[in-house]
């Protein structure tokens, strides 16, 4: 199930699209994109490095919650003995690194784009370099041999050009939890419904959980917005004119 969705709160008309596939192959968010043109937010998946290398029109931007879990999971991984000195690992370091970058960050959410981004490129910026420039002293000096936190490590350097972009763009998160969690909705529900082992089933949830997610995006009761959008729908199956569905979408008056 591949899920689109709009930014994460610079839009007054959210939109949470959900695709069903068979694959996760690189065609189907190249087919989705077609004729976009703009910053998409994503974790470091191979498929939007070759987008990325494809269209010039769109911009990747990666995602630091993504960053920050190898070094999330490597703490966790510590055990019960090692955990007295968890402070003393690259992976404390590197989460207290990430976690000052997103503390700054958030005292901009109020603020407009061009404000944010100026902002940004004053306060969060020189933490951003620190922080490459931190990742790549580790990664030369040879102390770590294997681990989620070496993972962590290339993967920041791997990823930096896209971990970068936020800093050049107000709209641009940090992240893109946002559709994360809508994904979760699906992932989480998946095992109640029957209808989801066909490929039909799977590309008729695909439609109902956009327009439901959709609907709690823009603030609605999705049980009360589907029983009024299909009370309407029903008066109109003979339409050839399909306008009246524009007062129907989620931010409709």
């Amino acid at each position: 199930m591949w899920v689109y969705r709009t930014g994460k709160i610079y839009t007054d008309t959210p939109i949470i699209l959900y695709e069903y596939q068979r694959t996760r192959k690189a065609d189907h968010p190249r087919e989705f994109l077609k004729g976009f043109a703009g910053v998409v937010v994503c974790d470091g998946y191979s498929a939007y490095w070759k987008l990325d290398r494809e269209n010039p029109d769109i911009i990747f931007a990666g995602c630091w919650t993504h960053t920050r879990r190898y070094f999330s999971d490597a703490l966790k991984a510590l055990p019960k003995a090692a955990q007295k000195t968890a402070k003393d690992t690259v992976a404390y370091e590197a989460l207290k690194r990430i976690g000052a970058i997103y503390h700054l960050d958030n005292q901009l959410s109020d603020l407009k784009p061009d404000d944010r981004k100026k902002q940004r490129q004053i306060t969060v910026q020189p933490l951003v370099e620190a922080f490459f420039a931190w990742t790549k002293e580790v990664q030369s000096s040879g102390r770590l041999s294997k681990g989620k936190t070496l993972e962590g490590i290339n993967y920041c350097i791997n990823q930096e050009e896209t971990l970068r972009v936020f800093l050049n763009d107000g709209e641009v998160p940090l992240d893109n939890n946002v559709t994360e969690g809508a994904l979760r909705s699906f992932c989480v529900h998946k095992h109640a419904w029957k209808l989801i082992d066909s490929i039909d089933g799977a590309k008729s949830s695909a439609i109902i959980y956009s327009i439901t997610e959709t609907a709690k995006a823009n603030n609605l009761n999705p049980f009360r917005y589907l029983a009024y959008v299909l009370t309407v729908l029903k008066d109109h199956q003979d339409d050839t004119d399909y306008s009246f569905i524009e007062e129907l979408l989620p931010w409709s008056d």
